[in-house]
């Protein structure tokens, strides 16, 4: 019996929360699987394929599974990190260095800037629009003029019609009358 082929691994990177993590996976798909995400974070550049040939020794030796270490840290990725990361404590406010500010140049108040073309344009759209809203309601108006149009006539074509059919019956009876058959 012949062994299946194996799958070749890459090995991926990503920081999440207080630690750096990787994970040995056959593609980009299966490692955000393995992180438990479904957002592509390859596209947002907050995960990469790496190549440090002591990270990927370790890394390929747990297929899918994610190692972790402290962030900063130079520890060994590992299934569970031994280190925390190294946060710096919170100094109190008496000691924290206040940022000197530059001093502020004098700037020269800028030359107004002539707005006569911006105007210009900006009056042309309204008035385009303007006259667009203006044939729109001329064409309101026709529409409206043709509907009332074929409303007349449709029940003006009703009273013929009636007028037309009670003349044909009273002929049609006549006829039948006179003997004759249809």
């Amino acid at each position: 019996m012949s062994k299946p082929p194996k799958r070749r691994l890459k090995v991926f990177q990503a920081p999440f929360g207080f630690y750096d993590t990787v994970v040995a996976a056959p593609s980009r798909a299966a490692a955000l699987r393995a992180w438990g995400t479904h957002q592509d974070l390859f596209a947002s550049g907050q995960a990469a394929e790496i190549s440090d040939p002591e990270t990927v020794a370790i890394a390929v030796r747990h297929p899918e599974v994610v190692l972790k270490r402290a962030v900063g840290s130079k520890d060994a990725f590992a299934v569970e990190a031994t280190s925390l990361p190294d946060v710096p404590a919170p100094q109190p406010k008496a000691a924290r260095a206040k940022p000197e500010r530059a001093p502020v140049k004098a700037v020269k108040p800028a030359k107004p800037v002539d707005r006569r073309a911006l105007d210009a344009a900006e009056a042309l759209v309204r008035k385009v629009d303007q006259d667009r809203k203006a044939e729109e309601a001329r064409f309101r108006e026709r529409e409206a003029a043709l509907e009332a149009q074929r409303t007349a006539a449709q029940e003006a074509y009703v009273v013929e019609r009636k007028a037309a059919t009670a003349a044909l019956v009273k002929a049609r009876e006549a006829f039948r009358r006179a003997g004759g058959s249809d």
